[in-house]
């Protein structure tokens, strides 16, 4: 059967179209090989010039590394820590505090060992008084009572710093003096009558750490 002109027309027109696809196929595969690189990152852009910029530093193997010096912190503990703290050298930390004077061990020594002087080691908080203050305590020659031990360390910094029989006590505590300096100057004021027999009657054995009563602090 012979086929129509109409027929043989179209099939034609068919054949086209499917040629047609095909190379626009390819031309599109072919354009997306050759198309562009997508723009770097900037990432790469930094990545990229660090490179090219890099730079170097030679010492010469005679250069002797520096020494680096760094401060030392510290911190001063407080009223209500050295209240929990509860003992004598808490307390003798305290006066200091209360003055404002250095808490080194020399200060910190001489008081315990002033504070014995006055009412023992193991009743060290007698009356709330340990130093026999008779600053604001209510009793003549140190007799008196403190509400507290917190206040008998503030009442005793005042009495130190108030009278100037006692400037050589408080000169000596400012400059954490050695512990013999600063007992000769507590020997020599008129803190007690007797001046401590200028020192005969002073001890040098280390004062034991003693707990006070948790009320005796307030």
């Amino acid at each position: 059967m012979t086929s129509s002109p109409r027929s043989s027309l179209t099939a034609a027109a068919r054949r086209g179209l499917s040629v047609g696809a095909a190379v626009l196929a390819v031309s599109l595969a072919t354009a997306a090989a050759i198309a562009p690189p997508s723009a770097p990152s900037a990432a790469e852009n930094l990545a990229t010039y660090i490179e090219s910029h890099a730079q170097a530093l030679d010492v010469p193997p005679t250069v002797a590394a520096a020494e680096i010096s760094r401060g030392e912190y510290s911190a001063t503990a407080g009223y209500a820590t050295l209240a929990a703290e509860g003992t004598n050298h808490a307390w003798a930390k305290m006066v200091l505090l209360a003055g404002g004077w250095p808490q080194s061990d020399e200060n910190v020594t001489v008081l315990l060992r002033w504070m014995r002087q006055e009412n023992g080691a193991n009743n060290w908080w007698n009356r709330n008084n340990p130093l026999n203050n008779g600053w604001g305590s209510g009793g003549g020659g140190g007799t008196g009572r403190y509400a507290s031990l917190v206040v008998a360390a503030q009442k005793a910094a005042e009495a130190l710093g108030k009278n100037g029989g006692y400037a050589g006590i408080v000169a000596n505590l400012a400059a954490s003096s050695p512990t013999a300096v600063t007992e000769a100057a507590i020997w020599a004021s008129p803190w007690a009558s007797g001046h401590y027999a200028n020192g005969d009657h002073w001890h040098y054995t280390d004062v034991p750490v003693v707990m006070a009563p948790a009320g005796a602090w307030g």
